[in-house]
């Protein structure tokens, strides 16, 4: 007992030196220092592997740099394409500061050339990327954080092995942990046929790095550098309404055709450079884009360990906070910050139609729980909050005012902001967001509402569970 209580003591200390010097955040403090009570010695080792921002600061230096070239040219472009045409800054109105703030923080340019599809089902997304799969014909790029050996899977990778006796160049990327299942001889087959594969991070249990916590949760599919998908869906069956667990599954993905590609082409292109080490940025990757008689202005903002500033969080908290009327969301796990959390409750208080719209049943209980503990302070605000009861929601959508919509892989949680490489389309467009509120009008019909009486009657015993949740909400 002695030991354990001097090992107790020293961890405590060593923890908060390392993070008081770090300039870390109080409640990731607290959550370390609790775990190192509870698990002396092996509290601190985990903190070393999992805790620290040193990954985050040192390791990948060297991928912020990567593509900046090609970056100059997307936003020398994006600065002459404006002053051609300055009815795009009409167009933006009061978002025009929105869109600096995510070429600065993100340093992604505002593309205006484009034509975005919305999927809210993964059968009919994916009967759409098989088509553009087999229609390929110069490459085809696939980013994702979840690849399955699975039924949709083995059609996916037979489809890959057919273009690529047909000559067309194939890079496949997977996320280590998040792909952890996937069968050796799955990617083995890729790779006799000629496909290019990369792991990010690979996942070698017992043997754990500080990469461990830093995923590349992204979902990207490029071909031909002219029809780019981004959103939240992976690649396996329960993506395609089959989930063994759920009798439904409702999730959202967008196809962009157009320059915005260009961008997810960029994105991809790093991200492969700096697991294989290699320098691909060849122009035939960015080929010359059609005109689309009805332009729609996008932006693509990437947001990870490599990035100075947390992109896809301001995005999320600018959107909220400059809102005139209407903010409805849609996330599989609300983990907000304080920022997030106040901008909600400020839109509230002023009289804004403030929706939030999480899981019932879920796939990640544990988050869920510590998810109830952020409600209550909401809905004393006036935000209307949901939980879709059909089956799991897995959507994460943001939509504000009926004019602009985000789109992508980040969920509204502390991960996707801080530790997760995360990508999202952030689109200004009426028509978009105008389907994008129906389909979230539609999910409202399938959820209960919160009732804040309820809320706050709720039996002692599942709050307690809900609060000690809520303590690792910063590591979740």
């Amino acid at each position: 007992m002695a030991l354990i209580a001097v090992l107790s003591t020293i961890t405590i200390i060593a923890i908060f030196t390392i993070i008081f010097l770090e300039n870390d955040n109080p409640p990731k403090t607290l959550a370390w220092l609790l775990i190192s009570i509870f698990l002396p010695g092996l509290g601190f080792l985990l903190y070393l592997i999992m805790g620290r921002q040193f990954a985050k600061t040192h390791k990948y230096r060297r991928k912020e740099a990567l593509g900046f070239e090609q970056l100059e040219k997307f936003m020398a472009y994006n600065r002459d394409a404006i002053l051609k045409d300055k009815s795009f800054i009409e167009e933006l109105g009061d978002n025009e500061k929105l869109v600096k703030l995510i070429s600065k923080a993100a340093y992604a340019p505002l593309t205006i050339n484009n034509k975005t599809t919305v999927f809210e089902h993964g059968e009919d997304l994916f009967t759409d990327i098989i088509t553009s799969l087999k229609e390929a014909k110069d490459h085809i790029h696939l980013e994702f954080y979840i690849i399955r050996s699975d039924q949709i899977g083995t059609i996916i990778k037979n489809i890959l092995l057919e273009k690529a006796q047909q000559g067309v160049e194939i890079r496949v990327i997977y996320d280590g942990l998040g792909s952890r299942t996937l069968k050796k001889s799955f990617i083995q087959e890729m790779k006799d046929n000629g496909i290019h594969v990369a792991c990010y991070a690979p996942f070698n249990f017992p043997w754990i790095t500080n990469s461990l916590n830093y995923r590349n949760h992204r979902k990207i599919i490029v071909v031909d550098g002219q029809i780019g998908y981004v959103g939240g869906m992976n690649i396996g069956d329960e993506y395609r309404r089959h989930s063994d667990n759920f009798t439904h599954w409702r999730d959202s993905h967008l196809r962009i055709d157009g320059e915005a590609v260009h961008f997810l082409q960029h994105i991809f292109l790093k991200d492969w450079n700096f697991i294989t080490e290699q320098n691909i940025s060849d122009a035939k990757y960015y080929p010359p884009i059609k005109e689309f008689e009805h332009k729609e202005l996008i932006q693509i903002a990437a947001s990870g360990p490599d990035t100075l500033w947390e992109p896809i969080m301001q995005m999320y908290f600018s959107m909220i906070a400059t809102a005139n009327k209407s903010i409805y969301l849609t996330t599989p796990y609300f983990i907000p910050n304080e920022g997030i959390l106040i901008a909600l409750k400020n839109a509230a208080l002023s009289g804004l139609d403030v929706r939030l719209l999480i899981p019932g049943p879920s796939d990640k209980p544990f988050v869920l729980k510590a998810s109830m503990t952020y409600l209550g302070e909401l809905l004393e605000a006036g935000v209307k909050i949901y939980q879709y009861q059909k089956g799991f929601i897995h959507s994460k959508i943001l939509i504000v005012d009926g004019i602009i919509s985000s789109s992508g892989t980040a969920n509204m949680d502390i991960r996707s902001f801080n530790l997760n490489f995360e990508i999202n389309a952030l689109i200004f467009n009426q028509k978009i967001a105008k389907k994008l509120e129906n389909i979230f009008m539609d999910d409202l019909k399938n959820s209960k509402e919160i009732d804040y009486d309820t809320y706050r009657k709720r039996p002692l015993s599942t709050k307690l569970i809900e609060a000690q949740a809520r303590l690792f909400a910063p590591l979740l």
